[in-house]
């Protein structure tokens, strides 16, 4: 991959660009998407109060629209319209990766529609930042906020529990106690790490066993991100041997020594070596 090594904000071009913000800590903002926002002609904020934090931080004073999940939809042809005039729009959401779990998409399918250029301007992300610190598997799923009604709470978490890879959730600080029980449920016996204000001054990562989870008593506040290891698997339990993989051990048994069958069947199986090799004595013994 070739990098470009500087900024060129004179060859910046015309479009939307979705533009990631801090999820925490201010310094953690590019120096693209600070030259990107004083480029643009109006900035889309989804709250245009906690924004101004970070843009008068930055000197930065480019018009500022608010758009919200409860406006986005009306907002939408006026956007498209000024975007059509040539103009630079930049979206941005209170924290992170715009239509990540925050409004967006509807603009951007839009855009789409009319021809409209759509640019990523990377950064800072919740769900990076926490499978990078986890220690599991990074195959992940990302799934985002719980839903409201608890039968679908249940429905999904049956469904995800079946995915072998770390599963990432958003939670609000005021519900994360109602899914624990159905987290528990679920997902017995996996690892969780329940991270807590990334990259600001209070900043804690919870690790724990999912079975020894319980309700938090302490108030917490804010946006949690909860990331779920993958399957764990118990090494002390030994799978039998399937009908399969005997046939195979009959056909390699007057080929192959017993180590070099018994290395090839335990690979990416678990099956203990021990099985295999007896039951490659047993055929042996049985000539």
């Amino acid at each position: 991959m070739n990098l470009q090594s500087d900024i060129n904000i004179n060859n910046i071009k015309k479009g939307l660009y979705a533009v990631s913000t801090p999820i925490g800590n201010l310094g953690d903002i590019t120096y693209r998407a600070l030259e990107i926002l004083r480029k643009s002609d109006y900035i889309l904020c989804e709250d245009t109060r906690v924004s101004k934090k970070l843009l008068s931080k930055y000197n930065i004073n480019s018009n500022l629209i608010s758009n919200h999940k409860f406006n986005e939809k009306k907002n939408v042809q006026k956007i498209v319209e000024i975007l059509k005039t040539g103009k630079i729009v930049s979206l941005i959401s209170d924290a992170g990766t715009p239509a990540i779990s925050d409004p967006g998409k509807i603009l951007i399918n839009e855009c789409v529609k009319n021809e409209i250029n759509v640019y990523p301007c990377p950064g800072p992300s919740a769900v990076c930042a926490a499978v990078s610190i986890s220690g599991f598997s990074d195959q992940y799923y990302f799934y985002g906020f719980f839903p409201e009604k608890n039968e679908k709470i249940h429905k999904d978490l049956k469904i995800l529990s079946r995915l072998d890879c770390s599963i990432v959730f958003f939670v609000s600080a005021k519900k994360i106690s109602r899914v624990i029980e159905p987290i528990k449920k679920y997902f017995s016996d996996r690892e969780i790490v329940i991270c807590k204000e990334i990259s600001k001054f209070y900043e804690e990562y919870q690790r724990s066993n999912i079975n020894e989870l319980s309700d938090f008593e302490i108030t917490l506040k804010g946006e949690i991100t909860l990331v779920i290891s993958q399957i764990k698997i118990n090494k002390n339990v030994s799978k039998n041997l399937s009908e399969s993989d005997k046939k195979k051990i009959k056909q390699f048994i007057k080929k192959l020594t017993i180590k070099e069958i018994t290395n090839l069947i335990s690979e990416g199986s678990d099956i203990s070596k021990k099985k295999i090799y007896n039951y490659c004595l047993k055929l042996k013994n049985e000539k």
